[in-house]
């Protein structure tokens, strides 16, 4: 019977109108908001369905359109307006990147460049930095997913900018790019500012990529959030503390002697703390209180790298000629 009929479908009924909350949720749009609902496939014939419809949204839904038909008839219009046809002129579909699109930083973390939601075509853009002195080089990692991990997202593709000038740690400036096209497809390009140097990948990132496993991402994301944000101050702290033990390395091997010895061992001392801290422990705040003694105890060198390097700068200069 009918009845029967419509009991067997119903949590599937229900399924489609879940993930039709989704969608208003991540538009941000109410039922309110929406002018008509237009049925789309063989299903919606079905009278439980249009009960459905028509008890979620509170509105009378749209039929009139074989629903078999509905579909190729809109692509048919939507191949027209990319045609260049006058024919195509007012209409407008506008499709969404499903998840979130960045790059690996240091510490294995996730960088979000284009968040999941974003209407397609679009291009963003952000500016990165060398992590260790002399660096010519930087491997990119394009990664797909809503985990600030790295290892709990999805890699797309890989490539290298080589041609980087040799200079200090976080002095080049890298600027990746990242656009898709109203076809979907990604590419990114890495550009090194100064020199114009530049490296490109193409890629699809909804290749193989079904509308479970988005789910299941989403869910995933939604389940670990609190988890991932600590994961990333961690992280985060622990490159910090190693990019202040590679810095005061550096300046100890080049301005050394403008420290006594003891001086020295009293600045070798903090960092060996801090190195034993990033190295036995995964606690935050340990990071952040040994990372802060270490800038303390090297700020009376710092300052006397500064006066060296401004009297080498003023040497055999008059106050005139300045």
């Amino acid at each position: 019977s009918r009845e029967q009929f419509a009991h067997c479908a119903r949590a599937l009924v229900e399924q489609t109108i879940r993930a039709t909350k989704r969608a208003l949720r991540d538009a941000r749009l109410s039922t309110a908001e929406i002018d008509g609902v237009v049925l789309v496939g063989g299903s919606t014939r079905m009278p439980v369905a249009r009960d459905a419809v028509r008890a979620y949204f509170g509105v009378e839904p749209l039929a009139d359109i074989d629903p078999d038909q509905v579909v190729a008839l809109g692509a048919a219009m939507q191949a027209d307006v990319l045609a260049g046809n006058a024919g195509g002129d007012g209409w407008l579909l506008l499709d969404v990147c499903p998840l979130s699109l960045g790059i690996e930083t240091m510490g294995g973390l996730v960088e979000k460049i284009i968040p999941r939601n974003s209407t397609l075509p679009t291009a963003r853009a952000q500016d990165f930095t060398t992590f260790k002195d002399g660096q010519t080089a930087m491997s990119l990692h394009v990664v797909q997913g809503e985990r600030e991990s790295v290892s709990d997202c999805r890699s797309l593709a890989r490539f290298v900018l080589r041609g980087i000038p040799p200079a200090v740690a976080g002095a080049a400036r890298i600027r990746v790019s990242f656009q898709i096209d109203a076809d979907g497809l990604l590419s990114v390009t890495a550009r090194e500012q100064t020199t114009g140097v530049e490296a490109h990948v193409e890629v699809k990132p909804t290749y193989g990529l079904a509308d479970d496993q988005i789910t299941s991402m989403l869910q995933d994301a939604v389940g670990s959030g609190a988890q991932d944000m600590q994961l990333r101050s961690l992280r985060e702290a622990q490159v910090d503390a190693r990019r202040l033990l590679d810095a005061t390395d550096a300046a100890l091997a080049q301005d050394g002697h403008l420290l006594n010895e003891a001086e020295t061992a009293a600045v070798r001392a903090v960092m060996f703390k801090l190195a034993e801290v990033l190295e036995t422990e995964e606690d935050v705040q340990g990071l952040r209180v040994a990372s802060a003694e270490l800038s303390s105890a090297t700020g009376e060198f710092a300052a006397r790298r500064m006066n060296a390097s401004i009297q080498q700068a003023l040497a055999g200069r008059t106050v005139e000629s300045l």
